[in-house]
């Protein structure tokens, strides 16, 4: 405190609470403090690693691969009362903005009063005319509602801007949260900082409310793994119950939304959409969206389906609607704005275009309805006296063509917040976001905290995540002892019923088995291969026909490109099996893996998500020993990963899909070392490589006292029932897995895909050790593989249609 007091401006809020003689942050220090022995680079780190504990991370616009959530150790502390003159204000702006939206897609008195120019409606993207008219289920445009806010040195509170088309980041206050209060113990509970889990539970309720059906589905829709936020959206969506869906996963019927699961269509009867509005309907919309629902739209104003929030409703973000917003306050709601905006000139209008350009200098320069006109490329807000005379020519001429694109707004000196930097406290500039939504009565209720976002820039330019950004915790530090909530009601009928599973979420499940076990099945390979190559006693551990063959399967599975021979070639083909570039070396495999896990994470536990997310450490220039060691503990992690799979994964549907593509690779996989090493004319290290890479050998010596015999390692391999890793007990296994997941068919006969397992156990169940040639396991593998496409076809998304049988429910 003595060391950033001095360093802090008069706006600070550490600074300012001191000053007033606010407790909280002296306790906050002393707790934290006392949980690193006064290194609070030790909080730091430890906040680091529960952000990847819980998954919590971000992409930047055009980058592939996603970063961690930048969390500050410090949170931002804020009085109860303070937060209450905050959600007064916040709730007034929501009723406020629902009533401007109401008039612009209703009777529109608004224009036609000149109360508001209508050029603010028809300048806007977001301004659909095919709403016009609409009235959505419940009667309500906006359900929730995201609000930037900045504190000024003065302390005031001003709102820079609205987000009503597709509010983030609600997702990130709860994880902020949940990082945060793992790191600080009881010291959030000693602080009395008021929990957020009720403000989750009154939205859902809230969203509930609005749908026909009392027990409502309710999904969210999102733009798919590689939008920005799409970690949030999967953590949203498993901590609320909803569905993740995208828009592959819905489909229209009479007027009715649905989503297509592995049981046939069923009813959605709410959608909190995360996708902007032009792209989730190309009937009603954007044409050339890939990624919408058609007829999405046929359904929300037949009144079966309730959209959040209403299409249209982001044109109460633009920037020029804030310079309307205190008159409308005053017309809609007969009292003034209790949160003033940040001061708006729209350069529409002569009088306010003439102040603009007359304060240019001190004034930020923005786009008017989001969209970059000339002179600011990438739609980013300038300060007028900072442009170069070629940039501001061009600037000045794009506001005399289309004045109408620009606004121009006060510079407002952010205040400062404490972070962590080196073991000190530094002031950085910060943005709070605040969170409102309907609750079950059609109330607005405000998230008593939020998420704080501290930049590098003073001004309102510091406004998203991004390179040298920080987020911080949001904590309303309540007058009393907080009560434990938590999110779940108090009375809740029991069920066993497990939910709905999409079919793109079981297809992702089963090729994520699929996968592991390919992988697993490689390193098997490289380890066999390797661990031949070491001389003992001077002479090779295997014959060359059986190295011959290791290389043979690895090069047939697309792990390598080629074989040879020799020790220094085994070394070689070991790294590219690992490393190389080709599509099924294991570096490959995992990162097959990760792109399949990304897409199914609302479905995956933090400790699964952990060890998929997990880097490949480099290879490097390594002998054989070392890379039989890097080898041995890759497949460390993929046992793990079966072995989480196995204990911790519900037997529900999901887990049965995931365990069938595991089995179907694994038979797969069984199939082709028998062809390769169990041929009539197999040596004794063939055999033995066999029971090795297949884990059968201690069964193999426990129950034959003699040496290798061809019939005895078939059998085991292939025909024993009890050998978790025979072709036998997959075949048993898949089709227990078919009987039990749910049928389409309500004539109690068996669908293809069970008549298909059905036949091969059979087929297995018959077979005869000495019989089973490479021909016969060929044919084995065939059909199995034909199970595989049957499983597909049954269970999985094909194109576009609805309905995969007669007479199906709808439900």
């Amino acid at each position: 405190m003595a060391s950033y007091l001095p360093r802090a401006t008069g706006g600070d809020v550490l600074r300012g609470d001191a000053g007033r003689g606010g407790r909280w942050w002296h306790r906050l220090l002393e707790g934290m403090a006392q949980l690193a022995d006064g290194n609070l680079n030790q909080v730091q780190d430890r906040v680091a690693r529960q952000v990847a504990e819980i998954g919590m991370a971000f992409r930047l616009p055009g980058e592939a691969h996603e970063r961690p959530w930048p969390l500050s150790a410090m949170p931002l502390l804020m009085g109860e009362d303070e937060w209450r003159g905050l959600a007064r204000g916040i709730a007034q702006r929501a009723e406020l903005l629902e009533a401007i939206l109401d008039d612009m897609f209703g009777a529109q008195a608004l224009f036609r009063d000149e109360a508001l120019p209508a050029l603010l409606a028809a300048g806007s993207p977001h301004f659909w005319r095919t709403m016009i008219g609409v009235d959505p289920p419940g009667g309500r445009r906006l359900h929730t509602l995201a609000v930037d806010l900045g504190r000024g040195p003065d302390g005031e509170w001003r709102v820079l801007a609205d987000y009503a088309r597709v509010p983030a980041g609600a997702g990130y206050a709860l994880e902020n949260r949940m990082a945060a209060s793992r790191v600080m113990g009881t010291l959030y509970t000693r602080l009395n900082i008021v929990r957020l889990a009720p403000f989750f539970s009154d939205f859902r309720e809230g969203l509930a409310a609005a749908c026909r059906r009392a027990d409502p589905r309710i999904g969210l829709l999102t733009p798919g793994r590689f939008t920005q936020s799409y970690p949030e959206q999967a953590h949203l969506a498993r901590y609320l119950g909803f569905l993740l869906v995208e828009g592959e996963d819905l489909a229209v019927r009479e007027n009715q939304l649905y989503v297509r699961t592995i049981e046939g269509l069923k009813r959605i009867d709410a959608l909190w959409r995360r996708m902007d509005t032009r792209f989730i309907d190309p009937l009603a919309f954007d044409a050339q969206s890939a990624i919408g629902v058609p007829g999405l739209m046929d359904a929300m104003t037949a009144g079966n389906t309730v959209v959040l929030n209403a299409p249209g409703a982001g044109v109460i973000e633009s920037p020029a609607l804030s310079a309307f917003l205190p008159a409308l306050a005053r017309r809609l709601t007969g009292e003034p704005l209790r949160l003033p905006n940040i001061a708006t000139w729209w350069c529409g209008q002569d009088r306010e275009r003439a102040y603009v350009l007359a304060h240019f200098n001190d004034l930020l320069i923005a786009p008017a309805f989001g969209r970059a006109p000339q002179g600011l490329p990438d739609g980013r807000p300038v300060i007028g006296g900072e442009l170069g005379g070629a940039a501001r020519a061009v600037l000045m001429e794009g506001i005399a063509r289309r004045p109408q694109d620009y606004v121009g707004q006060e510079l407002v000196h952010l205040s400062t917040m404490p972070a962590l930097a080196d073991a000190m406290l530094v002031p950085r500039p910060f943005i709070l976001r605040l969170f409102a939504a309907r609750d079950g009565h059609g109330e607005w209720t405000v998230m008593p905290g939020g998420f704080a976002r501290l930049g590098q820039e003073h001004d309102i330019r510091a406004a998203g995540i991004g390179e040298g950004t920080l987020s911080a915790d949001v904590c309303v530090v309540a007058d009393r002892p907080v009560d434990a909530v938590t999110l779940m009601p108090q009375k809740v009928a029991i069920r066993r019923n497990p939910g709905t599973l999409p079919s793109r979420a079981a297809d992702n499940l089963f090729w994520l088995g699929r996968y592991l076990e390919r992988g697993e099945a490689t390193l098997r390979l490289v380890r066999a291969m390797l661990g031949g190559s070491i001389d003992v006693d001077g002479g090779a551990a295997l014959l060359q026909g059986t190295m011959d063959r290791l290389r043979g399967l690895l090069v047939a599975s697309g792990a390598v490109s080629a074989g040879g021979d020799g020790a220094a070639d085994v070394r070689a083909l070991a790294l590219e099996a690992l490393d190389g570039g080709g599509l099924a070396s294991v570096r490959a495999l995992l990162a097959t893996v990760r792109s399949i896990g990304e897409g199914t994470r609302d479905r995956l536990s933090a400790d699964v998500w952990r060890l998929i997310d997990t880097p490949v450490p480099a290879g490097g220039d390594a002998g054989a020993a070392d890379i039989l060691i890097r080898a041995t503990a890759l497949q460390e992690r993929f046992s793990a990963l079966a072995g989480l799979a196995a204990e911790n994964m519900g037997r529900t549907a999901a887990w049965r899909f995931h365990d069938v593509g595991r089995r179907i690779e694994r038979g797969l996989a069984v199939c082709r070392l028998l062809r390769t090493f169990a041929s009539d004319e197999a040596s004794s290290d063939d055999l033995t490589t066999l029971l090795d890479l297949t884990d059968s050998q201690i069964s193999y010596r426990a129950r034959y006292m003699t040496g290798m015999s061809l019939a005895p390692v078939r059998d085991l391999v292939a025909l024993d029932p009890f050998n978790p890793r025979s072709l036998a007990f997959q075949v048993e296994v898949i089709g227990e897995h078919l009987k039990a997941l749910p049928a389409l068919r309500d004539d109690g006969m068996a669908e293809e895909q069970q008549l298909l397992a059905i036949e091969l156990g059979g087929l297995v169940a018959l077979a005869k050790a000495e019989a089973l040639g490479p021909n016969a396991v060929m044919a084995l593998e065939n059909r199995l593989l034909t199970l595989s496409d049957a499983i597909g076809r049954r269970y999985f998304l094909q194109g576009s249609e609805t309905l995969r049988a007669s007479g199906m429910i709808l439900a």
